[in-house]
């Protein structure tokens, strides 16, 4: 083989697409502006936010050393023009790591330092109505009596 040919491709079979599966956090009421709440869904730990009243979810794992991100001080970004031009913007729109102090936006999971290279996995998450759910037949094939709640955040993860 020589240095223009490459090895052939391994197939990958088409694509496919897995559907997000929502989880329930907690009522609105008991996630207000500011705070955030730490859930457990698939084995994995994932902080979720209330950011001015927009919610937003990051894994609770900083990627320098898998610190537990969603624990750090929530605070704002610090920007400056120049000497003595200090001011603080997008507040509580930042964490930083517990262990060392690694900033990253909550809004993105992009990192403060290096955006483009670093950043932590993200969540889509809503609010929607909750839902009651009793098993209501054969374990094998599980229905559900449905009946709704009250407005909850719901977070979506994939597999």
């Amino acid at each position: 083989m020589t240095s223009q040919q490459h090895p052939p491709a391994a197939a990958t079979g088409p694509a496919t697409s897995i559907a997000p599966t929502a989880h329930v956090v907690c009522p609105v009421d008991e996630l207000p502006p500011g705070e955030r709440k730490i859930v457990t869904v698939a084995g994995r730990s994932i902080g979720v936010f209330n950011v001015g009243g927009r919610y937003y979810a990051l894994r609770n794992a900083c990627p320098h050393r898998v610190a537990p991100l969603c624990e750090g001080r929530v605070r704002g970004l610090v920007v400056s023009n120049g000497p003595y031009d200090v001011r603080v913007e997008r507040e509580g729109e930042i964490v930083a790591c517990p262990w060392h102090g690694w900033e990253f936006d909550i809004t993105t999971g992009r990192s403060h330092f290096n955006p483009h290279r670093l950043r932590v996995k993200t969540y889509e998450v809503t609010v929607g109505m909750a839902t009651a759910c009793t098993d209501d037949g054969d374990p094998a094939v599980e229905t559900f009596t449905v009946t709704v709640k009250r407005n909850t955040v719901l977070l979506h993860v994939t597999g």
